[in-house]
């Protein structure tokens, strides 16, 4: 029962069970499912019920599985909580924001949607991921995030807090890396802390083979029988390990309760909240389940497709638009260039869409009298082996590749897309399909680039005499010439041993850019990542630049068209370098099957622009920190702390008019420093829970509507005997205005809100424990509240004057 594939017990009625489902923005990794934007797409919509709407989806969906596959999960591990502290982290995508606050109230819709509001059975039980403090991939069981309590309260737990107190988070996940040298994993005081938060059952799983790496490699424990101990007694109720086989977890268990390392009032309380958390998902209920009319047809309904489009629609961000160009007039001719100009890509969470429509194929459906002409801006080539002079040749199939060629042909030719930093794809001409090295001989049949280990890129070497040698970063093995047979294989050892190709150009992808930029009366750029390469789980990025070969066919279309829109679609922010030149441009992350459509909606002017970026996108890569350092505060990093402006700031995003703020008023210029507390209320404050209130007056001085997104920050006075952080963002609403509209908008928040940690105040009653060694306190002082479209752009303020208790 402690295992993550818990065996059926005929004689009480209980079935086999599988502790986890992938639910992170779809249904994942059991067939076709809706494919919604990416967490940080999601979440530039601001908007809380757009995720539940999304979660009630796609919780519906979990369940149209199940009906289909009774072992499918309705513990949904998801949504991830941890903030978006640094950009190079590799899981970016998966995140929702900068800040620990806006990412709880986000997390708290989408776990809504996913729970269901019926009052005692869940729809699906979502799983917080993951506990705590983890931010970076390279070596992240092993490395510590190292961790101050004003650090822990301040930016890491309230991340968790909210979902899990709202009574809609009845799982957490725990975290791979170590938090002050202690694996996350055997935190008991961390675990006891997030249980605290609500009277509810917490079920916490370890994250896939954990238990394993607290020997192996945090060597934290002298084998696996003290792990299996440490992680039971620190509060782990299931393992996630040796996949199917509950075997070792059982024996080890079995072993520390003969070794009297564990009580059997231990295993208990695990298996009693395991066996809660299936109590809540109706599985005893039988005919009493309110959800068990779901059925497996439950999947790709009309109004999935309706929402799908709306959420990438409302999580396009307009970054720049200094021309005008935006919202498109109806063009005669659109030339859309670039990787991303029809593709529509899916990450190692997403499902298998059931269609999807890319960007150049919405523009077609959108404008239907403009002719719309699609160009990669990838190389075709031809490669001749030196080994035996021979050209590489596909079959049709793409289940041979050989070089066999005796000269240049449509077998020979392949399109090279250059994802930066010498990472290359390359698709056959003759059968369509990617070289992949994932079959040996090499095939190239593969659809897309995808898979835990991805088998369809390729390292580029280019020797002195110009040849390339091509490393299959899937094997980490050079692809060398089979003598005689001429088969290509990605086997050799060294640089030595591997083919060196001689590279014919047949047509250079940035000549057929600028050809088709100058040709067309608009031009959209459209760049950015493959969610598989280059950032990604197990994966952090090695730079934050947009890559060259981006930044060329930017060049090469920019140079040749005035009506040049940048379209970056990626799973996280760039500095542009080169590239910021560009007057207009927009981004998207990668937003499912819609994403075409849901683009287009903005770039016509169908749809006003809604999103706004939960996530700084830094001028210069030393503004974003350093990815250990997880002291934001020391490092000056994030929204919060950074002392210079953004490149696009938190909270940035441009609508169609031009609204301006007109004035700021206080309803309470004064109020009284709350007793100190080890929490930080929700972002989003009831009415009567606002110890202060701001009138903002805006007004939409164009002749269109704009969808504005109100936001209010407190800039403490920065002479506060304890440091704060230089903004907070303490309310937030949006609001449509009509041509010319006035409106006064009320914001509020709890005073609370302004607290920071002391480490010399004491809570009586608290428990005596390192987490609780302090307090949250508001210290008094002046804080100047401010509005505006951005944390970087607030002009207009009044202070705010917190007095002490009388």
């Amino acid at each position: 029962m402690l295992h993550q594939v818990a065996p059926a017990i005929e004689r009480l009625g209980i079935a086999e069970f599988h502790t986890g489902c992938e639910a992170l923005h779809g249904v994942a990794w059991l067939g076709m499912a809706t494919v919604f934007p990416q967490p940080v797409g999601l979440a530039a919509s601001w908007d809380g019920d757009l995720l539940r709407r999304v979660g009630e989806v796609v919780s519906t969906e979990v369940r149209a599985k199940k009906a289909a596959d009774p072992l499918v999960s309705l513990n949904a591990w998801a949504p991830v909580v941890n903030t978006l502290r640094h950009p190079a982290w590799g899981r970016n995508e998966e995140g929702y924001a900068e800040d620990p606050h806006l990412t709880a109230h986000l997390a708290t819709g989408y776990c809504r949607g996913m729970r269901g509001d019926h009052e005692r059975v869940w729809r699906t039980v979502p799983a917080l991921k993951h506990f705590l403090a983890y931010n970076n991939e390279t070596d992240r069981s092993a490395t510590s995030s190292e961790m101050s309590l004003r650090t822990l309260h301040e930016e890491e737990l309230p991340a968790f807090r909210e979902p899990i107190e709202a009574g809609v988070a009845g799982g957490m996940m725990l975290a791979y890396n170590r938090v002050n040298g202690t694996p996350a994993h055997t935190q008991p005081e961390l675990v006891t802390e997030a249980r605290s938060w609500s009277d509810e059952s917490l079920a916490v799983v370890s994250d896939a083979g954990a238990p394993t790496f607290l020997v192996n490699i945090q060597r934290a424990q002298p084998d696996h029988v003290h792990g299996a101990a440490a992680l039971v007694r620190s509060g782990v109720d299931s393992f996630t390990d040796d996949g199917a086989n509950a075997v070792p977890t059982i024996n080890n268990v079995t072993a520390a309760l003969e070794a009297g390392l564990l009580e059997e009032e231990d295993v208990d309380r695990a298996v009693l909240r395991m066996l809660e958390l299936r109590v809540r998902t109706g599985e005893f209920d039988g005919d009493g389940d309110p959800y068990a009319a779901i059925g497996p047809d439950a999947i790709d309904l009309p109004a999935a497709r309706e929402l799908a489009r709306e959420a990438v629609g409302r999580s396009v961000v307009v970054l720049r638009n200094d021309r005008r160009v935006l919202p498109l007039r109806p063009p005669a001719s659109i030339a859309v260039v670039g990787p991303m100009a029809d593709a529509v890509l899916t990450d190692w969470y997403s499902g298998t869409p059931p269609y999807s429509v890319g960007l150049a194929s919405a523009l077609a459906e959108r404008f239907p009298e403009a002719g719309v002409e699609v160009v990669t801006g990838a190389d075709t080539v031809a490669l001749r082996a030196a080994s035996n002079g021979r050209y590489v040749v596909a079959d049709e199939a793409g289940a041979v590749v050989e070089a066999a060629g005796d000269g240049e042909s449509a077998a020979s030719l392949f399109d090279v897309v250059d994802w930066g930093d010498g990472i290359l794809t390359l698709r056959s001409h003759a059968s369509g399909g990617l070289l992949t090295g994932g079959s040996w001989p090499m095939r190239a049949d593969a659809s897309r680039v995808g898979g835990w280990v991805v088998q369809e890129s390729f390292l580029r070497h280019v020797h002195a005499d110009g040849t390339w040698s091509l490393l299959h970063r899937g094997s980490g093995r050079w692809v060398r010439v089979v003598r005689d047979a001429g088969l290509l294989v990605a086997e050799a050892v060294t640089l030595a041993e591997a083919e060196r190709f001689d590279v014919r150009t047949v047509r250079s992808g940035v000549d057929a850019v600028a050809d088709a930029a100058a040709a067309a009366e608009v031009v959209i750029v459209a760049v950015g990542n493959d969610p598989h390469l280059s950032g990604r789980e197990t994966e952090d990025r090695p730079h934050l630049m947009l890559p060259d070969a981006a930044v060329d066919v930017w060049r090469a279309a920019s140079g040749s068209s005035e009506q040049a829109v940048l379209v970056i679609v990626s799973s996280f922010p760039y500095v542009l370098g080169d590239a910021d030149d560009a007057a207009t441009i927009v981004w998207s992350s990668h937003g499912g099957q819609e994403l075409g459509r849901g683009l287009v909606d903005v770039l016509s002017g169908d749809r006003e622009p809604e999103g706004r970026l939960t996530q700084s996108w830094p001028a210069n890569p030393a503004q974003a920190g350093d990815l250990f350092d997880y002291d934001t505060l020391r490092q000056q990093a994030t929204y919060r702390h950074r002392p210079g402006r953004a490149a696009f700031a938190f909270g940035h995003g441009l609508t169609y008019s031009n609204v301006a703020y007109e004035r700021v008023e206080l309803v309470e210029s004064e109020t009284t420093s709350p007793a100190p507390t080890h929490r930080h209320p929700a972002l989003v404050a009831a009415p009567g829970d606002r110890d202060v209130r701001a009138l903002v007056t805006v007004r939409n001085l164009g002749d269109r509507a704009a969808e504005e997104l109100v936001q209010l920050y407190a800039l403490p006075d920065p002479a506060l005997p304890l440091a704060a952080p230089r903004r907070l963002l303490v309310a937030f609403e949006r609001v449509r205005l009509e041509p010319g509209e006035v409106r006064v908008v009320e914001l509020g928040f709890a005073a609370e809100r302004l607290a920071v940690w002391d480490d010399e105040v004491r809570i009586d009653g608290a428990p005596d424990d390192w987490v609780h060694a302090g307090a949250l306190r508001v210290q008094p002082g002046a804080y100047r509240i401010a509005a505006g479209p951005s944390c970087d752009e607030l002009a207009l303020s009044e202070v705010l004057h917190v007095v002490p208790p009388r």
